[in-house]
């Protein structure tokens, strides 16, 4: 069974005014003297008012969903000693104005990309999955591509930007977006031509180095790993273990079709952009593009067809019944960006969603 890891970023907000706060380095340092080991779980991120985690590797999803849990809680107990709290969010809800870190990469970062590294205060959910080569890693790649804008409506938490609703359900998606490496890419076809396109990338010096390859999905370069990196940090802790349980059968999927000597579908990287806007703009609310026609369909189509495809790949993990029902769930309820908007008709007062926000973070 294939392992899955979960990287997550939070949002460190005041605990009174829900703005957010530059504080991962204090929220670091109280971490670091933890004795349950907690200061080698987190990490620092571009933006001094984000932190992140990563899991352990696990290769049962009920355990992945208790580690998830219990680093969102220590994360928040870390910042609670700050007057301070964790928020699951996309991007914050109220205006900022956000503040690089101090290290070398950092400020090279601000340096050499100006506004686009000085407004990138988003929080995404990066999600693992264990690969036996590179080869293989690049053969599911190439046949996950047109999937990835499904996982990205089924995660979409980021409404607003600076104060105002932005319009999309992942805003945070375009803003991403401005990064000159991210995104869809094409057919690779080979392991040697993925590291031929990398080595070119980095050898053109816009890109500092190999990190800063921001495709949707890429060979990890730490671990023997192909990492998703398209979704939103979800609000609800339930949502990221369906992603990673639908992104597992998707890679797991991906690899049968290779070995059985099934072709990746051909779809250009124009086609593939535009199903990404697609999906950043109205999430799981209106349609999105079918993964194998490339037309428009209904939402809930789209991910009932997205679990279809994976279905033999769940029975095999024993993952269908528990994914069926946080899928139900999720359809009923909405993503985290309908939430938002929801709790701020209800309260007229971002504020408050924040408030709720930070609650729900904790499941």
């Amino acid at each position: 069974m294939r392992s899955v890891g979960v990287e997550e970023e939070l949002l460190l907000v005041d605990s009174r005014t829900g703005e957010p706060r530059a504080l991962s380095a204090a929220v670091l340092a109280a971490a670091s003297r933890d004795p349950q080991g907690a200061g080698e779980v987190f990490e620092s991120e571009l933006q001094r008012q984000q932190l992140e985690f990563a899991t352990r590797p696990q290769t049962d999803m009920g355990d992945l969903e208790d580690e998830i849990r219990r680093w969102r809680a220590e994360a928040a107990r870390h910042a609670e000693e700050l007057d301070a709290s964790v928020a699951a969010l996309g991007t914050s809800p109220l205006e900022v104005s956000p503040t690089i870190g101090s290290g070398e990469r950092h400020q090279w970062l601000k340096e050499h990309f100006g506004l686009t590294a000085q407004e990138q205060l988003t929080c995404g959910c990066h999600v693992h999955v264990s690969v036996e080569s590179d080869e293989e890693g690049v053969a599911v790649l190439d046949r996950i591509r047109p999937w990835l804008p499904v996982l990205l409506a089924m995660s979409t938490n980021s409404p607003f930007w600076q104060g105002e609703d932005s319009g999309y359900s992942s805003y945070r998606n375009r803003v991403w977006g401005r990064w000159p490496s991210a995104g869809p890419v094409e057919v690779f076809g080979s392991a040697d031509r993925y590291h031929e396109q990398v080595a070119d990338m980095v050898a053109s010096g816009v890109l500092r180095d190999e990190g800063m390859v921001y495709f949707d999905a890429r060979l990890s370069h730490s671990y023997p790993t192909v990492e998703i990196r398209v979704a939103d940090v979800c609000l609800d802790p339930s949502t990221t273990v369906l992603l990673a349980t639908l992104i597992r059968g998707l890679v797991e999927t991906a690899a049968r079709q290779w070995r059985d000597g099934e072709p990746p579908a051909r779809h250009g990287v124009a086609l593939l952009r535009l199903a990404a806007w697609r999906a950043a703009r109205s999430g799981l609310e209106d349609q999105l593009i079918h993964p194998v026609t490339m037309r428009p369909a209904p939402a809930e189509a789209v991910v009932r067809a997205l679990f279809d495809h994976v279905r033999d790949a769940l029975e095999d993990t024993g993952d269908v019944m528990p994914a069926q029902e946080t899928l139900a769930g999720l359809l009923k309820s909405g993503t985290g960006a309908r939430v938002q908007r929801e709790l701020l008709c209800n309260t007229g007062s971002l504020h408050d969603v924040v408030t709720e926000c930070v609650r729900r973070t904790l499941g």
